[in-house]
């Protein structure tokens, strides 16, 4: 007579452990009230502090999306800290997710603001605004019309690059279906 052992697991190994405990995993959830998701996206709580919040990615994203890390700072104390922290980060200088958000909705980093002042626009002006700011500049400031005119040539240059810095966020944002 066979002799069989006395598992419970009705011959499907994986109902039982890999040699691993049993107990139920801690999971901190969202410190958003009446979430129940995992909350494994750390926010910080005030600019400068330690501590942090701990929410889902959705809210980690609602949260972020108001956040002004410059907040209580004068102008010339915000383009400072700014210019510190994108020299100590300078390896991610050019990466558009490092960049610090803009006014408005969040969602424009602060090169895009500067563009659209470049091209006298306000911060919630559409591509297709943008794109009719730079043909204006274009056409006024030109070398060809304008030759020999130093200042038309600066205008010039500063249009092109701030419709270039548009055109490329567009083109990220259309790519990520935003």
């Amino acid at each position: 007579m066979m002799s069989r052992s006395s598992s419970n697991n009705w011959g499907f190994p994986r109902e039982r452990g890999y040699g691993g405990p049993r107990e139920a995993q801690r999971v901190r959830l969202c410190d958003r009230y009446g979430c129940n998701n995992a909350g494994d996206c750390p926010a910080p709580k005030s600019p400068n502090s330690p501590e942090r919040w701990m929410f889902c990615t959705e809210h980690a994203a609602e949260y972020n999306r108001g956040w002004n890390y410059f907040e209580g700072l004068s102008k010339e104390e915000a383009a400072a800290r700014e210019a510190q922290e994108r020299s100590d980060f300078s390896g991610y200088k050019e990466a558009a997710h490092y960049g610090w958000a803009g006014s408005g909705d969040g969602s424009r980093s602060s090169d895009e603001m500067r563009a659209l002042e470049i091209l006298e626009l306000d911060p919630d002006a559409s591509f297709e605004d943008a794109k009719k700011a730079w043909r204006k500049i274009a056409k006024e400031t030109h070398p060809d019309v304008k030759p020999g005119d130093e200042c038309a040539a600066k205008a010039f240059q500063a249009g092109q690059a701030a419709y270039e810095i548009l055109r490329m966020a567009e083109d990220r944002r259309v790519w990520r279906g935003v």
